[in-house]
């Protein structure tokens, strides 16, 4: 504890003597500082003791007097000292009943005891609190190190929220807490999101209080990591402001969680390496010796069902349908509601692995995340967390794609993940060969994400909502519509009837409202423009499908 003017009246060697003020005698004093001045307040600086001997002072004026004392209380000043026997041998009642009046500390300092005694005595008192703060401040120092050595982030936090006599946690790159400590921490940390966020947003390192005498506690937010962009957030509880050891055990955490995070960074790194490999091997079909690589790494991942993901971003998307032939799907601005998922600057696939593999780390879950050029792979457990919160974020990133298209028509860098069906080791090349095609379909449908189970159950209609397969059902059913608008016959609605009825004649012709024998002839006729027989089933199926994507076009 620092000096208080309690300590320096019980000071054996001192000799003072309390003239008013009694009840505020637990008030820190910052230093003793002597001036004759008779305004001495443009020199203090706040939490003074101030030594005179009222050498230039009237000190029986009651109106001086106050007014002095009410301008040293504005000050800051915490007591004043007088000397007696020197200007005057008793403290004049003018000066004891305005120290009264305004409640500041008066002591009575004797002829005997030099000023310079009671400045050696604060000096000494403050340095022997300074040495016990920074004997502390190792003392958890090593305590914190030991803690994150030996029990990881989580012990570190429980060992800082002892050292602050407070509450500590963890956030990640997301802004979702990771970690927090006592455990009842946790919902109040989680309420801190916001806070987070936008301190992220700062240059790093960046620091910001929330909070405060009126709040529920006060919470200081530090950033974490060496890089620009910052990899965690610390966020500290106490009821009142932190003192001198209570500061170093927040900076030895802070330095401790940083080394924590970019040595993390490094076994990130080198994780993707292996499960790059142990992904090549999955899908070059050899499970054995993907799990004889990967050993424990991914726990259960490569043993329970698990879903292959692919995303790409939307203009690598677009090039690649360029390529095949389709058209392009514009991406469109990534606003803040996909921004509020994960904050990616300008990153939709790195917002994508920050935000599973976040939600993996706090569900406990294995997950496999490989950077593939301009693709990921991300291999996570079926109904996992993972998996859950991949598709959170793309529909967020849909939902903004949809606000944004109406406020601005700037493109931005866009995503585009197809998902596969449950998949095991041996089924893994399918697996990502279905998260391929409903990649190809959400590229095509304009959307963010497409499971593959939602091809495999619903209508292969939409998928001919295609410009190459109109273009197709138009060239093949061109002949027909010329022949029809020449008013010869309706041979277009006559093909639909027939395939519709599978080739049965009455009925197809009942539909029509003709005879059999004149649906005999438009069907030859058809056969005879086309130069393609009816009895062959692959040139039934590609007019069928025609006639349904010149309807979906509603043509």
């Amino acid at each position: 504890m620092p000096p208080t003017l309690a300590s320096l009246v019980h000071h054996s060697a001192l000799k003072l003597t309390v003239r008013a003020g009694e009840d505020r005698l637990d008030v820190p004093v910052r230093w003793a500082h002597v001036s004759e001045l008779a305004d001495p307040v443009p020199y203090m600086e706040g939490g003074e003791l101030l030594l005179i001997t009222a050498l230039k002072l009237d000190a029986e004026d009651p109106q001086a007097m106050r007014r002095y004392v009410k301008r040293l209380v504005g000050a800051g000043v915490v007591g004043l000292g007088f000397a007696v026997g020197v200007s005057y041998d008793d403290i004049p009642k003018a000066l004891v009943d305005a120290a009264r009046e305004e409640g500041l500390p008066l002591l009575e300092v004797p002829r005997r005891t030099p000023f310079l005694a009671i400045s050696k005595a604060v000096s000494a008192a403050i340095a022997a609190d300074q040495y016990r703060a920074v004997t502390a401040g190792f003392a958890a120092q090593r305590e914190l190190t030991r803690q994150a050595l030996s029990e990881g982030p989580e012990g570190l936090l429980a060992a800082l929220a002892g050292q602050v006599d407070g509450w500590a946690a963890l956030y990640d790159a997301s802004g979702a807490v990771v970690a927090a400590a006592p455990e009842w921490a946790g919902r109040r940390a989680g309420r801190l999101t916001a806070d987070v966020e936008r301190l992220r947003e700062r240059p790093a390192p960046a620091s910001s209080v929330v909070g405060g005498p009126s709040g529920e506690d006060r919470v200081e937010l530090h950033t974490l990591g060496t890089g620009r962009r910052p990899r965690a957030a610390l966020a500290v509880g106490t009821a009142a402001a932190l003192g001198t050891a209570e500061r170093y055990a927040v900076h030895s955490a802070i330095a401790l969680l940083t080394l924590i995070t970019e040595r993390s960074r490094s076994l990130n790194a080198a994780e993707q390496r292996i499960g790059a490999a142990v992904l090549r091997m999955l899908l070059a079909g050899e499970p054995d010796h993907a799990r004889a690589v990967a050993g424990d790494l991914y726990g259960e991942l490569l043993d329970a069902p698990f879903r292959l993901i692919l995303a790409e971003s939307a203009s690598a998307s677009a090039a690649r349908a360029h390529a095949d032939g389709h058209a392009r799907v514009a991406p469109t601005p990534q606003t803040a509601a996909a921004l509020a998922v994960a904050d990616t600057n300008g990153d939709p696939l790195g917002g994508l692995a920050e935000t599973v593999e976040s939600a993996a780390l706090r569900s406990g879950e294995a997950v496999l995340v490989v950077p593939d050029g301009e693709r990921l792979v991300v291999l996570a457990a079926d109904g996992g967390a993972a998996v859950a919160a991949c598709q959170e974020y793309a529909l967020a990133v849909q939902a903004a794609r949809a606000a944004a298209r109406e406020q601005s028509g700037v493109d931005e860098d866009e995503l585009v993940v197809g998902l596969s069906a449950p998949a095991g080791p041996i089924a893994a090349a399918a697996a990502y060969k279905q998260a391929e095609q409903a990649l190809s379909v959400a590229r095509r449908r304009g959307r963010s994400l497409v499971e593959h189970e939602e091809l495999a159950a619903g209508s292969v209609l939409p998928l001919l909502a295609d410009d190459a397969v109109r273009a197709f059902a138009d060239g093949l059913l061109r002949a027909l519509r010329e022949h029809d608008a020449t008013g010869r016959g309706d041979l277009v609605a006559s093909l639909r009837a027939w395939l519709s009825h599978h080739g049965q004649w009455d009925a197809a012709a009942a539909d029509l409202g003709v005879h059999r024998h004149t649906l005999r002839y438009r069907m030859r006729r058809v056969e005879e423009i086309l130069g393609r027989s009816l009895d062959d089933p692959d040139v039934r199926m590609e007019l069928w499908l025609a006639l349904k994507a010149t309807a979906a076009a509603g043509e």
